[in-house]
């Protein structure tokens, strides 16, 4: 099947490895399952996923050309649902078996998925599930060439600690958006720190968790004091940000 899409989307649909963990994990569904709500279902190829094991299916886009384009691609099945709607306004009146939700990015401090689930799930039944299951957030220390946070894509840097998991994030939990901690970091090598590198793994299911891929939770680079370290060095970073509120909330200091 063809799938028509916004620019964007394309590049959503062409990052196959990203395709492939949300195909393998909705395949793990048995089929009988009632109803499961795809929020910001974009170019709709997750709801296409979807249609294989639920009875009906609701997806919700907010912008109008990808909502357009969603409902063109999916309009040949009468077990899906496309609305034009902002979730967090969307009146919902069903609870569902199954919220798929990828308004994902990098520790999920740019995209919507944290606001969007919280108001959500209020609407998924007791045993139900989501997908993903959550993320697991990491950072190390690094040397970086430029001096604002960008994504590490053509991005050059030097390594200075071994990778350090700072957070982990169940979805069917309760989440506050306003994320407070301090990073312990071990140097590895003498030189100058300017940086800290994000990485989000995502976890699908309790089977499958993905690495970042080129459109999923690409790593971010984000600036720090910069400061001479020696191997073996302890340093102790703070990161404050609020997730939802992109990547001008983020705020880092050395202790």
């Amino acid at each position: 099947m063809k799938f028509k899409a916004t620019p964007y989307h394309l590049d959503l649909l062409n990052d196959l490895d990203r395709l492939s963990v949300f195909f393998e994990a909705i395949g793990e569904y048995d089929g009988n399952c009632d109803l499961a709500y795809d929020l910001g279902c974009g170019s709709g190829i997750l709801s296409y996923f979807l249609n294989d094991y639920f009875k009906e299916i609701i997806s919700i886009e907010s912008q109008k050309d990808t909502f357009g384009c969603a409902k063109e691609n999916l309009s040949c099945f009468d077990n899906i649902e496309v609305v034009n709607s902002d979730v967090l306004n969307y009146k919902f009146d069903k609870k569902a078996d199954l919220i798929v939700c990828e308004m994902m990015d990098t520790a999920l401090i740019d995209e919507e998925e944290v606001p969007v689930l919280n108001h959500a799930k209020k609407y998924l039944k007791e045993d139900g599930k989501i997908i993903p299951q959550g993320v697991i957030n990491s950072a190390e220390l690094v040397n970086m060439e430029r001096e604002y946070i960008h994504w590490d894509e053509n991005a050059k840097y030097e390594e200075y600690s071994k990778p350090v998991i700072y957070s982990t994030i169940n979805f069917l939990d309760e989440i506050n958006p306003d994320f407070e901690g301090v990073i312990n970091f071990k140097i590895i090598n003498d030189g100058i720190i300017n940086g800290l590198k994000i990485t989000t793994f995502t976890k699908l299911n309790d089977n499958i968790i993905c690495g970042p891929t080129p459109m999923l939770n690409p790593p971010l680079l984000v600036p720090v004091e910069e400061t001479s370290v020696k191997r073996n060095d302890f340093i102790n970073v703070k990161i404050k940000y609020i997730m939802g509120n992109g990547i001008e909330s983020i705020e880092t200091s050395i202790l």
